[in-house]
């Protein structure tokens, strides 16, 4: 496991796949919903995401199907990608925590 931050690509991946498999246009739809809208991750941008998370062991293929004759490879969270999202959530949840408290001293230190 890296000890470098994760990006934010990766982050909404391995989000995108805490609840359930899914296949490419799947992850970049829920990607993008997760994100408000903010994060639109093209086709490429999104299998260079898989393969690095994947070479990390963070993700693997799950299962494949055909659909109106084109192949579905659905791609799962591994106990490992589950252990790395928590520790990047909770290390950006301390940082915007941290961020928000010296907000607070600054306004009430009257310099807002």
């Amino acid at each position: 496991m890296t000890s470098r931050p994760m990006t934010e690509p990766a982050f909404l991946v391995l989000t995108a796949l805490a609840d359930e498999p899914r296949h490419g246009y799947g992850i970049a739809q829920e990607v993008e919903r997760l994100s408000s809208g903010r994060v639109q991750l093209k086709i490429g941008t999104l299998y260079g995401v898989l393969d690095r998370l994947a070479a990390d062991a963070f993700v693997e293929p799950d299962h494949e199907e055909v659909r109106q004759g084109r192949l579905r490879r659905y791609y799962r969270l591994t106990d490992e990608g589950a252990q790395a999202l928590e520790k990047e959530a909770v290390r950006l949840a301390g940082n915007a925590r941290r961020a928000v408290e010296r907000l607070r001293l600054r306004r009430a230190e009257g310099l807002a």
